[in-house]
């Protein structure tokens, strides 16, 4: 069969379109079918059923109107009875759709620049839905491109076959581009909007910083070496985790290189950033005190619940450990995700003296004794009274100046002032209006239901629906500060776990939650952390 010159024009026009906007050529040809068939409807009508088939071969180009088979025909350009529809086909059925082939559509103008539009409108959103896939994957990657232009400080780079941009926020302080400059980024966003996807690059992004590494250093490309973490100060200073899976291989010196040559070749991609690499530990602490490198650390105490870590530093190391404007804590506290607060040798000195005038304080009162006796128990590690009525007698007697006798009438005297507190408080909860059924759950002392009472929790009910973070706080950051918020039972040495394990209780003493629940929370808490 011959092939006139309009049927090739017509696929060497989608081919050309196909290969200029790289999508596939049978989106091309489908967007012209439904052109054409947009056309004939303003020909033989908008409520006709017109359907355009081009051959992908020859370029032949088919014209057909589809009839719906009815029972009763309500409107004779759209339906066809039962009756005439199997004259044309004998297994006709009533839903079936009968396809009359019409005659080829000399297009007019209008219908020519209207099907123009329907073309140019669904190449366009090929093309978008082409470059959103392409893109969407490549999250998490370094690319690279030329500057195109910059505007308002955002600088839009040319990726080849679409367009990204790097938002002022996102690029290094003090740096510069200009149109034809070569960028690498790291793509940390694409998103599908209305005007087609947008390609969000960074430069300030840590995970910048960490695939920079995995560029010039091979060991972490082959997963030798892994980066834990990393925190950055884009521009002035950045720390950066690392550890070996192979014993053999120092995860440091390896970043490092040659005289330097792995870690300089970062440096100059980010303007100079001052890096440290750090070795990662899976102890908490020997891990902080690598983060606060150069500065020298004498110790730490770990409060897990909060996730706070107090370091006692020499006092001429203070300013090393804090840095400038608090950058080196600020950085090693991001680098391992817990808040350091920094103390000086003469500061934990004097809070731990602070502290143990505070308890002999307690047992001169609570139990009636001089200020020597308070400052023994103080000194033998009791932390409150309660600690001291319950042990084992033996322990208070092996003190030294005191005697069996006197072990007993200290342990005696420590009971009876507990009693005498658990009265007052009872008084107090009760005075408060604070149910009697709150002592049946598990955890709930008299000294936490004057607390809640406190609160306006008054019954099974209240306690069941209040928040692990009502009972002990939270922490949250507020312009870069951590806040602590105080809970109902603020006071109290009561940890997250145990106030969470308090709540399903009251949940399922409420017929809130079944039983195998709360056992499931409970056996979630006493995982140990390999474990978990």
């Amino acid at each position: 069969m011959a092939v006139s010159a309009n049927r090739l024009e017509l696929l060497q026009i989608a081919d050309a379109v196909a290969r200029d906007k790289s999508i596939d050529r049978g989106i091309v040809l489908a967007s012209m079918e439904e052109a054409m068939a947009k056309a004939a409807r303003s020909r033989y009508g908008q409520e006709t059923e017109i359907r355009v088939e081009i051959d992908p071969r020859t370029g032949e180009t088919r014209f057909s109107r589809l009839m719906l088979v009815v029972d009763q025909v309500e409107n004779d350009s759209t339906q066809i009875s039962l009756v005439d529809a199997r004259k044309r086909n004998p297994a006709a059925e009533v839903g079936d759709w009968i396809s009359d082939r019409l005659p080829p559509l000399d297009f007019g103008r209008i219908a020519a620049q209207s099907a123009k539009q329907v073309i140019v409108q669904k190449v366009r959103e090929a093309e978008r839905d082409r470059q959103y896939d392409e893109f969407k994957d490549r999250i998490g990657e370094i690319i690279n491109g030329a500057v195109k232009r910059v505007e308002y400080g955002n600088v839009i780079v040319d990726l080849g076959r679409a367009e990204a941009i790097i938002r002022r926020d996102e690029m290094i302080p003090r740096e510069m581009f200009r149109p034809g400059d070569r960028v690498r980024a790291y793509v940390y966003d694409v998103r599908r909007e209305q005007r087609g996807p947008q390609i969000f690059l960074s430069r300030t992004h840590p995970q910048f910083m960490a695939k920079l590494f995995m560029q010039e250093v091979p060991e972490i490309y082959d997963g030798v070496i892994e980066v834990k973490s990393v925190a950055r100060d884009p521009g002035s200073r950045a720390k950066i985790a690392v550890t070996s899976r192979d014993s053999s291989i120092d995860p440091v010196g390896a970043c490092v290189g040659m005289r330097g040559s792995r870690v300089q070749a970062v440096v100059n991609e980010l303007q100079g950033e001052k890096i440290d690499i750090i070795p990662w530990s899976i102890d908490a602490a020997t891990f902080i005190v690598n983060a606060l490198q150069p500065a020298e650390v004498v110790k730490v105490v770990l409060d897990e619940d909060s996730s706070r870590i107090e370091v006692v530093v020499p006092d001429d190391q203070l300013s090393l450990a804090i840095g400038r404007r608090g950058q080196n804590v600020r950085l090693a506290s991001q680098l391992t995700g817990w808040d350091i607060d920094i103390l000086t040798e003469a500061e934990e000195s004097e809070r731990r003296q602070k502290e143990f005038i505070e308890r002999t304080q307690i047992f001169m009162n609570a139990l009636d004794v001089d200020e020597v006796v308070g400052q023994l128990l103080a000194s033998e590690g009791f932390r409150n009274v309660e600690e001291l009525a319950y042990v084992d007698p033996s322990e208070v007697a092996n003190i030294e100046g005191f005697d069996g006798e006197f072990a007993e009438e200290i342990q005696n005297r420590a009971r009876d002032y507990l009693a005498r507190l658990e009265a007052e408080q009872d008084a107090r909860r009760k005075e408060l209006g604070v149910a009697d059924e709150l002592r049946e759950i598990e955890g709930v002392t008299t000294a936490i239901m004057v607390k809640l009472g406190e609160n306006d929790v008054k019954t099974i009910e209240d306690l069941a629906g209040c928040a692990t973070d009502d009972l002990v706080g939270w922490t949250e950051k507020r312009n870069g500060e951590t806040v602590k918020e105080t809970g109902f039972l603020d006071g109290l040495d009561i940890s997250r776990d145990e106030a969470e394990a308090i709540v399903m209780r009251a949940r399922v003493k409420a017929g809130w939650v079944e039983e195998d629940e709360l056992n499931q929370v409970e056996l979630t808490q006493g995982e140990s952390p390999a474990e978990a």
